[in-house]
Parts: C-alpha cells; structure tokens; sequence
C-alpha cells in the first residue's frame, strides 16, 4: 500500500489505474469505515481485478466543522489507521495536508439547496453541508473515482453526495454502506471515542429511541392513524428524561428527507441527532 501527502504524488500513483474505487475518511477509524473499504475491494476485483485500485483519503476537513465544534480535538491517528487500511484491501491511502488540499483560501465553495441541506444536520450546524460537499467535489476532482462508497449512518450526508453528483454530471457511481453497529445496537462513530464509560453504556438508548419510533410509525401507518409529531415528541421526551439533550428525532420520506403528516406508503426513515454529556451523535434506520 502507498501513502502518499500531495495532489502529484497521487496522480502518479493512481495513473495505471483501469478502475478507481474511493472512500474518503477523516481518519480515527473503525470497523465502519473497514467495510467500506472492504465494499471498495470488492467491487474493483468484481470489476476489474488486478487493473484497479483502492483509494481511501484522511483528512480533517476544517470547512465542515463549526466555530465552537471538535476540529482542533478531532482525533489524529494516521499510522493505525494506514496499518487498517492496509490489511482491508485499499492500495493507496492519500492524506493531505491543509496546505496540501487548501492552497490558498477556499472562496469557491460548492453550496447544496437548501431544502435538503438546511434541514435536520444543517439546520443544527450551519455551513456543516457546504463544507462538505466543497471537500468531496475537490477529492472526486483529484482521486477521478469511478465509484465512490459512504456509509449510510451519515444519511442526509449521503443524500447530499448523491444529489451533487446527479446535478454536476459527475461519472461516479456512489454507493451506501450500511451503518455497522456494535453488539448492544450503538452506531459505530470515531466520536464514540470521546464517550465515558458510562456514557458509552447509555448511548445506546439513541438507537432504542429510534427503533422505539420507528416500530411505532410501522404499527400506525399500517392502521392508518400515523401521528407524527406527537410520536417524535415522546421520544424526544423519553431520552430528556434520561439526561440527553436532543436535537432531533424525526421521521422523513426516504427520497428527499422531506416531513410525514399523516399515513405514507412511501418508503420512511427515522432519524435523530442528541448530545450525551459533550458528545453529539447521530443515527438513523430505515423504516
């Protein structure tokens, strides 16, 4: 596996490449971002064999953070993570500097519509969703993927990435992971890191409250009496009760995150965003 820090570096190490499969990181990595890997492996060797090449990114993209969030804390971990991406199929790991990926100030900035982008996340981070989608459309501009894959527990980011690609032509094939999960049902995150000991065993309530509400959205919806509001209140309430401070918990249309009145026969997704003493997390399952 190669590692490699600047844009022409890169380029000379991705140049042979018949086939380019992509997953960008901010590093601190988990068995998460492994699959994704994995997937990556899987889909050039299908595809092209030894012809391809996996690309994974670390890099902790300042754009997307908010003035008063976690970049200066974010965990820096480069060598574990190359050693872990190394022995889960990626052949070239391209961990850029600031300088190396921001030359000069950003002043071209990718902006998303805000009916998808100012919503839930972005609605609780402002500017979370340009920043990112500023830092993805550069790496697809300097890895040139053939296809890209990202985890389905960033589900509005995904959406996001998805969009971007459709409206700018661009020739990548994106593809969802699914969210993996430990054992007592917690969303694997690089942030899990920042939780306690008994923090991390409270966590998981998160995913109950969301399953809670999406058994609840599945029970109604079929009698056709689907409250919404009054099912995301109580599960807001239920996790205040236990000492989280909640963003949100809310059940959205599949296809554009867009808010359920009544009954649907659309496919569904819950979705929730809360803060466990100073951590934020998120999480969401598809209905």
């Amino acid at each position: 596996m190669q590692i490699v820090h600047t844009l022409a570096d890169l380029r000379r190490a991705l140049k042979p490449a018949a086939l380019r499969a992509f997953v960008p990181t901010m590093g601190n990595l988990h068995q998460g971002h492994l699959e994704l890997m994995q997937m990556a492996r899987q889909h050039v060797d299908a595809r092209v064999g030894q012809g391809g090449l996996t690309v994974a990114s670390i890099f902790v993209n300042r754009l997307q953070f908010g003035p008063h969030e976690d970049f200066d804390t974010y965990p820096r971990t480069l060598e574990n993570d190359c050693a872990l991406l190394a022995a889960n199929g990626c052949d070239v790991v391209f961990a850029p500097s600031e300088k190396d990926l921001y030359p000069e100030p950003q002043v071209f900035k990718v902006h998303p519509p805000a009916e998808l982008a100012d919503i839930l996340e972005g609605a609780f981070r402002p500017g979370f969703f340009v920043g990112v989608s500023t830092v993805v459309h550069k790496l697809f501009n300097i890895v040139q993927p053939d296809i890209a894959v990202f985890g389905k527990k960033d589900y509005q980011q995904l959406m996001v990435i998805r969009r971007m690609v459709q409206q700018m032509a661009l020739p990548i094939e994106v593809i969802g992971g699914e969210t993996r999960r430990a054992d007592d049902g917690l969303a694997l995150s690089s942030r899990n890191g920042y939780l306690s000991a008994d923090e991390r065993a409270e966590a998981v309530q998160l995913s109950t409250a969301l399953k809670g509400l999406a058994a609840a959205a599945r029970a109604d919806n079929a009698a056709g009496q689907l409250d919404v509001s009054a099912a995301e209140a109580a599960a807001m309430d239920a996790l205040r009760q236990r000492g989280w401070a909640p963003d949100y918990i809310t059940l959205r249309r599949q296809h554009d995150l867009s808010p359920v009145s009544g009954p649907c026969a659309e496919p569904l997704v819950v979705l929730g965003a809360a803060k466990l003493g100073k951590t934020r997390l998120i999480d969401n399952l598809e209905v």
